[in-house]
Parts: C-alpha cells; structure tokens; sequence
C-alpha cells in the first residue's frame, strides 16, 4: 500500500505573529515553523501501517525552500520520501491543484493529512483534492482500520460519530482521535542522521493561479484593562456588566 501524507509547514503556537507592507503579509521573520498539528496525527497514523503492514510513507508540501526543515522532520519521523512543490502556498484551491497534479503522476491508495492547518484553519484541501482527483473521502476522522480490503474509518458528528465502510482510493482529513497525542512521533537522533539521506524531490508548480487573494491581515484587539470591584458593592458589579459588558 501507498500513502501519501500532506504536510502543511505553518507557525509554533508560541511564535509572536506580525504582519508587514501595511498588514497584507506574513512576517516570517523569527517565527519558529513546525509541522500542522493536525498532520502530525495523519503522519503517525501512516507509519503505524509502515510499521504494521509495510506501507511506503511519502510526505508532500506546497512551499518554497524554508519548508524543508518541516519535511526533514517528517522524514526523521520515518517517512520513506519527500516532495516538495516550488510554489508559495496561497490559495487552498490552487495548493489543491498542485497536490493533485502530483498524485496523477503517481499511484496512491491512500491520502491522509490534517482536516485544516492552524495558519489559516481554511479546512478546504483534503476535500478539493478528493474532488479533482475522484477519490473517496472522509472528513473529521477519528479512526482508521485497514484490514485487507477491508476499510472501517469513524468521524466525528454532531452528538457523536459516524462509522463507515470505505474502498481504497481514499482521502482521510484527520484530527485527534486518529491517533492519541501520547503516541505522537519525536525524532530520535538515528532518525534524524536518516532523514539526510532519503530523498526529497522538488517539484515544479503546475501555474495553476490562486483562486482568492488575502488582501489584509488584522491582529484581535487588545484584551482591555481588568476591573476590581469590592464584593459587597453589588450595584456597582451589575452596572458595569449592564452598561459595560452588555452581557445582561
């Protein structure tokens, strides 16, 4: 079995987030990058079939040079290869046309990646590339068993989750769940010595032209000022939440 897993390179949580050429783009300047969250639950999820059933694991992003640490990473964490499509990751259609592109060039029986990228929380690829390329998919899932032709993949739903039966090719937009964050994969130092040697292949973009144009960034206001009443001044405590608050 092939898997193909979609790598997004996106910042730490803990990175301080600023914007530039008045706020319509990205200061990467000090940013600390890592792989999506979200992916690293498709990742670990696709080696315990390497290990289990003798997958081949490739990893794949849309970005330019700086991701290459991420698909470093990915590759120390045990995925056999790497690809890396030349082109700045703008636009969810247009990085879904790039994907697709690839996997037409190529056989793969099963796609994972993260049901969205915390940049941007857009949640659109997984289900673009299933539609171009016709594959079977199955978004938010929390559970993948692979039995010999036998598929069984859960999600999650309004008030509780959904089993299903599936058939291979197929498109999994995964979240926790689909592995538990305690059996997530930190790179040991043999990996790592590993990964320099397995290839990453860069590819050439396909021109596909983005689909939407981010046009300004805007940071949340700033939390205001916290207010401390005495406990037995009741009246001024249901003013400021009347007046102030507005919540009553």
């Amino acid at each position: 079995m092939k898997i193909l897993v979609c790598i997004s390179h996106v910042p730490d949580t803990t990175s301080k987030i600023n914007f530039t050429e008045n706020d319509t783009k990205f200061d990467s300047n000090g940013v600390q990058f890592v792989i999506n969250p979200y992916d690293e639950f498709a990742l670990t999820r696709a080696m315990w079939f390497k290990e289990k059933q003798g997958a081949s694991v490739t990893v794949i992003t849309v970005g330019d040079a700086t991701t290459e640490p991420t698909l470093r990473k990915a590759l120390a964490i045990g995925a056999d290869n790497a690809i890396r499509v030349n082109a700045a990751a703008t636009d969810g259609f247009a990085v879904a046309k790039e994907l697709a592109a690839v996997v037409k060039n190529d056989t793969y029986d099963l796609i994972l990646a993260g049901k969205e990228s915390i940049d941007y929380n857009g949640g659109m690829v997984p289900g673009m590339l299933a539609g171009l390329l016709d594959y079977n998919f199955v978004n938010a899932c929390i559970g993948l068993e692979i039995e010999g032709e036998k598929i069984t993949v859960s999600r999650e739903i309004d008030g509780g989750k959904e089993v299903l039966l599936c058939n291979l090719p197929l498109i999994i937009a995964g979240q926790k769940g689909l592995v538990e964050e305690k059996d997530l994969r930190i790179p040991n130092m043999r990996g790592i010595m590993m990964a320099r040697k397995k290839p990453l292949t860069i590819v050439e973009p396909t021109a596909n032209e983005a689909a939407t144009k981010s046009t300004s960034f805007e940071k949340p206001a700033a939390k205001s000022a916290c207010k401390l009443v005495d406990a037995d001044n009741v009246d001024e405590l249901i003013n400021l939440l009347h007046n102030e608050a507005k919540v009553i």
